[in-house]
């Protein structure tokens, strides 16, 4: 099997046994990948549990002195940063301040065509953030040149940096920019992105809780 064959092979099947054959590759596959995504997601707690409240605890500082969130990521990673703002601005308590850099399309293609992709995002940190404020990078290999400089920019100019990678942790865990740095150990790209979901909802709920906690008066 050759060519596009080889990529889909159930719309080439002939037979019933062929057709057969392809229905039970697809069920074992699947079982698989959701054995594999259970078993990765299972170990996070272990892993991250202390890193994820103590970095909640950065960010809900941060928001109760009156900072704000810069997510950023490419791709996929532009999806989870927007995923993850959208928690802290809608939560069940207060509403955070929290902005996806990648949303802002006309400062993204402006600084794409008249300097350069690689500075998408340290340029927008540069004109937004403010020292205190909160920069979260996402990226599957950690490796991103713009994601890195996003990162760089951040650490200089006095946020909290946090870090969401996968594999090793590639560059982004070599190059010490980040504060706080979950590295999900996989050399898959959709188990690591189903677990920097898990990671980032977890990171949300416990900002979000201890947001409100700062807020509650003092009754003693």
């Amino acid at each position: 099997m050759r060519g596009i064959e080889a990529l889909y092979p159930f719309l080439y099947a002939t037979g019933e046994d062929g057709a057969a054959a392809l229905l039970a590759d697809v069920e074992t596959s699947t079982a698989r990948k959701a054995d594999e995504a259970a078993a990765l997601r299972g170990g996070l707690a272990d892993a991250f549990a202390q890193a994820l409240a103590e970095c909640a605890r950065d960010l809900a500082a941060s928001f109760a002195a009156g900072g704000r969130l810069l997510a950023f990521g490419n791709g996929g990673s532009a999806t989870d940063a927007r995923a993850f703002t959208g928690l802290l601005a809608s939560p069940g308590g207060r509403a955070l301040p929290a902005l996806a850099l990648a949303q802002d399309t006309a400062a993204l293609t402006a600084l794409a065509n008249d300097v350069g992709y690689e500075v998408v995002f340290s340029r927008q940190v540069a004109a937004l953030g403010r020292p205190g404020d909160v920069a979260v990078a996402f990226s599957t290999s950690g490796g991103s040149p713009n994601v890195l400089r996003g990162l760089d920019e951040a650490g200089r100019r006095g946020l909290v940096t946090v870090g969401f990678a996968g594999y090793d942790g590639g560059a982004m865990a070599a190059s010490g920019l980040v504060r706080h740095l979950f590295v999900v150990p996989s050399d898959s790209v959709h188990r690591i992105q189903e677990a920097q979901t898990t990671l980032y909802h977890v990171l949300g709920e416990l900002t979000s809780a201890a947001v409100m906690g700062m807020d509650e008066p003092d009754t003693r």
